[in-house]
């Protein structure tokens, strides 16, 4: 099955700065950890999407603490979206530069705290950009993808210093 992408994936191993495209953002909060959410977030996410008939897209972002996670709205997606009970925030995310890096395997806290410390090691290098916001998890594929061949990375937002 093919989705619309938001913006194109960091591949494995590959760590770059890049900018993100302003986008629709559907969010929702479930609990304090994302990595002990049991896909809380997603699932009110997922719900919305049904309920309202909107497409899937690619990729969806997490933030680990609080548990926080957002889908995109599809490109071209004309009106205004309903909320859900204060459960689903609806709002435009302007472009934003990231430092990002690609990886491969589990969704796991692991994997995130490993994508992470190579990001602060190389922002520590490069003091020409300095972190703007929050770091969060990038995921690429659904379920249903064997754990070993999912696509994921991790990014922290950054300016550039003048």
């Amino acid at each position: 099955m093919a989705y619309e992408s938001n913006y194109p994936p960091t591949e494995v191993d590959v760590l770059e700065v890049k900018e993100l495209p302003p986008a629709r953002v559907m969010e929702a909060t479930g609990g304090s950890d994302y990595f002990e959410s049991r896909n809380g977030p997603f699932m009110v996410l997922f719900d919305y999407i049904r309920a309202n008939d909107l497409a899937m897209t690619v990729p969806v972002e997490a933030d680990p603490r609080p548990a926080r996670m957002r889908f995109f709205v599809e490109r071209g997606r004309a009106g205004e979206l309903p909320s859900k009970d204060g459960a689903v925030k609806v709002y435009e995310r302007p472009a934003q530069l990231v430092l990002a890096i690609g990886q491969r395997g589990a969704y796991s806290r692991e994997n995130y705290d490993e994508g992470l410390a190579k990001l602060q090691a190389w922002l520590a290098e490069h003091p020409e950009y300095e972190p703007s916001g929050e770091p969060y998890a990038v995921y690429w594929d659904g379920p249903y993808k064997p754990w070993f061949l999912k696509r994921a990375e991790v990014h922290i937002p950054v300016t550039r210093k003048q």
